[in-house]
């Protein structure tokens, strides 16, 4: 009877292994090929909007770490439901506890060693059925995750579509400058970087112009004002605070387009506002140490 329950248990595990992922990728919205085709979109847009898109950008990375964790666990089922097979295959042949190899076995000692091995064996199949159990609902709950996040940047992308004439509004407001001098800054990035150095002092540097930056860095329209040599704190994370109070009471004469200070963006295109930005993997990448600032 135990047999009989053991081996059943495996069978509705393989089941459910197979159950995970069965849709066809070019029927499931939550699939790598239509993040691809939305990542795209929302590169047309930065373009069209003359700037990356942080809304965007900021879902397009949460989605791409959702997909990326949803395809490593179905790696990981893929290799499980061998594992499911090999322990069906096992207990059939020798039963939950091999039982019928304690048979003949006449020296007592050996027997409760024997017992004791076989018993180490059933709790590891045991176990294993549960981590599998686990990984499927992991498994599932993460393929749901990055279809949740492909969604949200779907709508994302139309809520900028939806926002178009306001932006080339915007965008016909402050026209269309290249860089000129030796700086290889627009005059606009040059007014706001004077603006801001003669109110702030920048004792870690401005660092603005990345040859080769495929963003504003690249096309002389963005700067970012070393606050910290680190996390800033205390004074340091006060002044910076300042700077980007000023830059958005300022952003309109200045032409600002958007701030990025402390994993938080404010975007002049979508609305304006503070909007949170995901864990990019440091204290640069997620802006604690420096501002940003980016122009039209």
């Amino acid at each position: 009877m135990r047999f009989g329950r053991f081996a059943g248990a495996a069978v509705i595990l393989a089941a459910l292994l197979a159950a995970p992922f069965s849709q066809a990728a070019a029927a499931d919205p939550g699939s790598p090929a239509n993040l691809r085709k939305l990542t795209k979109q929302a590169a047309e847009l930065s373009k069209l909007y003359r700037g990356q898109i942080e809304a965007l950008e900021d879902t397009r990375l949460q989605a791409k770490k959702a997909m990326e964790n949803s395809e490593r666990l179905r790696s990981q089922l893929a290799t499980a439901r061998a594992d499911v097979g090999d322990i069906a295959r096992t207990s059939y042949m020798t039963g939950p506890f091999g039982s019928v190899q304690l048979f003949g076995i006449s020296d007592p000692t050996s027997v409760l060693a024997e017992a004791t091995r076989l018993q180490y064996i059933a709790n590891e199949r045991t176990n294993r059925i549960k981590r599998i159990q686990t990984l499927v609902k992991r498994a599932d709950d993460a393929k749901k995750a990055s279809a949740d996040k492909i969604k949200e940047l779907e709508r994302k992308i139309k809520e900028m579509r939806d926002k178009r004439d306001d932006v080339q509004k915007l965008l016909r407001k402050y026209g269309f400058q290249t860089p000129t001098g030796g700086a290889g800054l627009t005059a606009r990035m040059v007014t706001v970087k004077m603006a801001a150095q003669q109110n702030f002092p920048f004792p870690y540097g401005i660092g603005c112009l990345r040859p080769g930056d495929p963003g504003e860095h690249g096309k002389g329209r963005a700067c970012d004002f070393m606050i910290s040599r680190g996390m800033a704190s205390g004074a340091e994370a006060a002044q910076g605070d300042a700077l980007a109070d000023y830059l958005i009471k300022n952003g309109a004469r200045l032409g600002v387009m958007y701030i990025i200070w402390k994993q938080r963006y404010y975007d002049v295109r979508t609305g304006g506002g503070w909007d949170p930005m995901s864990d990019r993997g440091g204290v640069t990448a997620n802006h604690w140490d420096h501002v940003h600032v980016s122009v039209f």
